[in-house]
């Protein structure tokens, strides 16, 4: 079913959004960037005590936590996000490990699964059509890394095939948009504000030193980036409105996952 506010979607004001990340630590949004997350068996990348934070969140009904903190449910996204980042695990960040073809393999999956969610909610049918909502948002990233990776071949270097990194997490989310929608969308913010906020940081870090400070087309857009973000926030929390609570902590028990999916590209910089 198509949105009913579609047409009048709530107008956010629109804050300055500070973005000066580390290559470890917090800044002064409470952004903890790290990618060093070590490989345990399963999906999982959870410590016991995250695992609790991401219960909390889910097991307190949503009135109460409005009450308590008056946050939207991509804040709540986002403070689960945050937890699974960790001192120890930014500590690992090594840029000196950083390689031109590692840093092709992760361009290279990042634009199949952009090129995904992108094709995704262009189709936007039946059984979810408010997936049209998404569309043209401004932070599309396939394009631009179309661009990259051609500048890449103009400068002598092999453009790998995508790898299992980017393949397996572009074939999960095929499957997600036909049925599971609240996980889908999961991703779709998981994917799209990690690359404006720390994966931003990250790859100017990484363009300064294999590129010899060539910024990539990936990590620019046009006019206001904290508009284009906050107007999909305001989207994001109108579809979210719409849900049951189950819905709700359906959708942010995925943030895990969708975290996991993003790191396994991630690592391909520094491997």
């Amino acid at each position: 079913m198509a949105l009913a506010a579609a047409t009048s979607l709530p107008t956010f004001a629109s804050p300055r959004v500070p973005f000066s990340v580390s290559a470890a630590g917090r800044n002064r949004s409470g952004l903890l960037m790290s990618v060093g997350v070590r490989r345990v068996p399963g999906i999982s990348v959870l410590h016991s005590q995250r695992r609790r934070v991401v219960a909390a969140a889910t097991e307190m009904p949503t009135a109460a936590r409005r009450e308590e903190g008056e946050k939207t449910f991509v804040e709540e996204m986002k403070d689960i996000a945050m937890s699974l980042h960790t001192e120890d695990q930014a500590r690992t960040v090594n840029l000196r490990n950083a390689t031109v073809e590692g840093y092709l393999r992760f361009l290279v999956d990042s634009k199949l699964v952009f090129e995904t969610l992108e094709d995704i909610v262009n189709r936007a049918v039946v059984p979810f059509p408010w997936y049209a909502e998404f569309r043209n948002t401004g932070l599309e990233r396939s394009e631009a890394l179309k661009n990259d990776l051609k500048w890449f071949s103009e400068q002598g270097h092999t453009i790998p095939e995508p790898s299992a990194p980017g393949t397996k997490h572009a074939s999960y989310l095929e499957e997600l948009s036909e049925k599971d929608s609240q996980a889908f969308l999961c991703h779709f913010y998981s994917v799209y504000f990690a690359q404006s906020a720390g994966g931003r940081m990250i790859g100017a870090k990484i363009d300064d030193k294999i590129l010899n400070k060539k910024e990539l087309e990936f990590y620019k857009w046009e006019g206001s980036l904290s508009q284009l973000l906050q107007d999909v926030r305001a989207k994001l929390n109108q579809v979210a409105s719409t849900w049951s609570q189950e819905e709700k902590n359906h959708c942010l028990e995925e943030v895990e996952k969708a975290f996991t999916y993003s790191m396994d590209r991630l690592r391909h910089i520094f491997t």
